[in-house]
C-alpha cells in the first residue's frame, strides 16, 4: 500500500513552498528546452559529438586537399603531406570534442587550451580543423557565464593569437579544400615541377580570418543572448519570490490583525458581561435578607448578561470559522445594540449613572454604532471595577456637525477597586476609534475621578448637528 502525505496550506494561505518557481520553469519553454534546463550536461555531449562527426568528414577532405596539393606541385611527392595532415585534422577533433564535453566546469580553461591546441595544429601541420568552430563553441560558455567585459576581452586575445598563427603557419584552409582537393584527379593529368615552397596569398589568409571571426562573434552572440535570458529569468524568479514573501507577510498581518480584533471583542465580552455578573451577583447575596426580591430581580439580571455575553462569545468565535453560505465572515451585529439597555444593566449593578443625549439616533454603520456601545461598556466597567462607591457617573452623548462625542466621567470611588487590569481596555477603546479615523483620551481629572473622552467621525449629512 503506497500512503500518499499531502501538504496542509496554513489558515488557507499558501506559502513560497508550495508553488516554487524556479528558473527551469521560466526557461524551459519547449520540451528540449525543459529537457536542456535539467541536464546541461547532455547538450555539451552533444555539441562535443558534433564536432567530432564534423571533424571525421572534415579529415576526409584535408586528406583529398593534401593530395590536391601534392599533384599541383606544392610539396614533394614523397613528403607524407596527406597523411601529416589527417592525422593532425582528427587528433585536433578528438582534442576539441574532449574539451567540450567539460566546457561548462572551466569554460575560460577549456578556451585556452583550445588556443593553444589550434597554434599547435597550424604549426605542426598547418591545418587548424575544426578546433576554430570548437573555440567558438567554447566562447559561447564564456559568453553565457561570465560578464560582457571579460567575454570581450577573451574573444580578443583568441582571435588575434589564432589570427597570427593563420597568418604565419596556415597552409590548407577552407579556400584550398574547395579549390584544391579535386586537383590531379582527371585522367591523363601529369604534376608539375615541385615548387621549393607553397606561395604565400594574403587573400588564402583573409578567407580563413573572416571565416574564424564569424564563428567567434556567432559564438559570444548565442552565449551573450543565453545569458540574458538567464539573468532575466533569475530576475523573473527573484521578483517572484519577493512578491511571494510580500503575500506572506501580508496574510501574516491580517491574521494578526484578525487576532487582535477577536482579543479586542473577547476582552470586551468578557470583562464587561462579568464585571457586571460579579457585581449583581455581590448585590444580591448583600440584600437577600433584607429584600428578597431585589435580590430575585438581580439574579435574572445576572442570568439575562450571562446569556448576552454567551451569544457574544459565539459571535466573536464564529468568525474564526469559514465564510457563511452567503459570502459573510460571520460577524454579526452586537446583540446589544441599544445603549438604554447597556447603561440600565450598569445602573442595576449599582453605579448612579446619570445619562445626558441618550436619545440620540446612532447612525446606521454597524461600526460606529459597535465602537459607541463598546466604548462606553469600557469606560463604565472600568468605574464599576476600579472606583467602586463612586458617588455619580455622569455619561453624555453629543453630536456635532463632525463627530459623535462620547464622555464618561465618575467622581471617583469610595472604596479600593477590585484590580488593576490588564490595560487592554483602554488599547481596545483607542484601537476602536483609530479604526473609524477619531480618538480616545482618558485620565483623571483635577477635582477627582476619572473622564473618558471618545470622539468619532460621523459627518451630518443634513447639514447641522442633530
Amino acid at each position: 500500500m503506497v500512503i500518499r502525505r499531502a501538504t496542509v496550506a496554513r489558515a488557507g494561505v499558501p506559502s513560497i513552498d508550495d508553488d516554487l518557481l524556479t528558473e527551469a520553469h521560466v526557461r524551459g519553454g519547449s520540451p528540449v528546452g525543459r529537457l536542456v534546463t535539467a541536464r546541461p550536461w547532455m547538450m555539451d555531449l552533444s555539441v562535443a559529438g558534433v564536432m567530432a562527426v564534423v571533424g571525421l568528414v572534415g579529415a576526409l577532405f584535408a586528406a583529398e586537399t593534401a593530395r590536391g596539393a601534392t599533384a599541383l606541385g606544392l610539396y614533394p611527392p614523397d613528403a607524407g603531406v596527406a597523411g601529416r595532415v589527417t592525422a593532425t585534422w582528427l587528433v585536433g577533433a578528438a582534442i576539441g570534442a574532449a574539451l567540450l564535453a567539460v566546457r561548462r566546469l572551466a569554460p575560460l580553461g577549456v578556451t585556452v587550451a583550445l588556443t593553444v591546441a589550434s597554434l599547435a595544429s597550424l604549426l605542426f601541420a598547418g591545418v587548424l580543423g575544426v578546433l576554430g568552430a570548437c573555440a567558438a563553441c567554447a566562447l559561447y560558455g564564456v559568453a553565457a557565464t561570465r560578464p560582457a567585459r571579460t567575454t570581450w576581452i577573451v574573444f580578443g586575445v583568441v582571435l588575434s593569437t589564432v589570427t597570427l598563427g593563420l597568418w604565419w603557419w596556415q597552409d590548407l584552409g577552407l579556400i584550398e579544400i574547395i579549390a584544391w582537393s579535386s586537383a590531379g584527379l582527371g585522367s591523363g593529368w601529369e604534376p608539375p615541377t615541385y615548387l621549393e615552397a607553397p606561395l604565400f596569398s594574403a587573400g588564402r589568409r583573409m578567407g580563413s580570418v573572416l571565416l574564424l571571426l564569424a564563428l567567434l562573434l556567432l559564438g559570444v552572440a548565442i552565449g551573450s543572448a543565453a545569458r540574458a535570458r538567464r539573468l532575466h529569468a533569475m530576475e523573473l524568479v527573484a521578483r517572484y519570490r519577493a512578491l511571494a514573501r510580500e503575500r506572506d507577510q501580508s496574510a501574516a498581518l491580517a491574521r494578526a490583525a484578525e487576532r487582535a480584533h477577536i482579543a479586542r471583542e473577547m476582552h470586551d465580552v468578557v470583562a464587561h458581561s462579568v464585571t457586571v455578573m460579579v457585581a449583581l451577583a455581590d448585590g444580591a447575596d448583600a440584600s437577600f435578607e433584607r429584600a428578597p426580591d431585589r435580590s430575585r430581580d438581580a439574579v435574572r439580571q445576572v442570568a439575562r448578561t450571562g446569556r448576552s455575553a454567551l451569544i457574544d462569545m459565539q459571535r466573536v468565535l464564529g468568525a474564526l470559522g469559514p465564510a457563511d453560505d452567503d459570502g459573510t465572515d460571520g460577524r454579526a451585529d452586537p446583540t446589544e445594540v441599544d445603549l438604554p439597555t447597556l447603561v440600565e444593566r450598569f445602573g442595576a449593578a449599582g453605579l448612579p449613572v446619570t445619562v445626558t443625549g441618550l436619545d440620540i439616533e446612532l447612525p446606521d454603520d454597524t461600526s460606529v454604532r459597535l465602537a459607541v456601545l463598546r466604548i462606553l461598556g469600557e469606560a463604565l466597567t472600568n468605574v464599576l471595577r476600579h472606583a467602586p462607591g463612586a458617588s455619580s457617573v455622569e455619561v453624555t452623548l453629543r453630536r456635532t456637525p463632525t463627530s459623535l462625542e462620547v464622555e464618561v466621567v465618575d467622581s471617583g470611588g469610595t472604596r479600593p477597586g477590585t484590580g488593576g487590569g490588564s490595560g487592554r481596555g483602554i488599547v481596545g477603546m483607542g484601537e476602536r476609534a483609530a479604526l473609524l479615523g477619531g480618538h480616545v483620551s482618558s485620565g483623571p481629572r483635577l477635582v477627582g475621578g476619572w473622564q473618558v473622552h471618545a470622539v468619532l467621525p460621523w459627518p451630518d449629512d443634513e447639514g447641522g448637528a442633530r
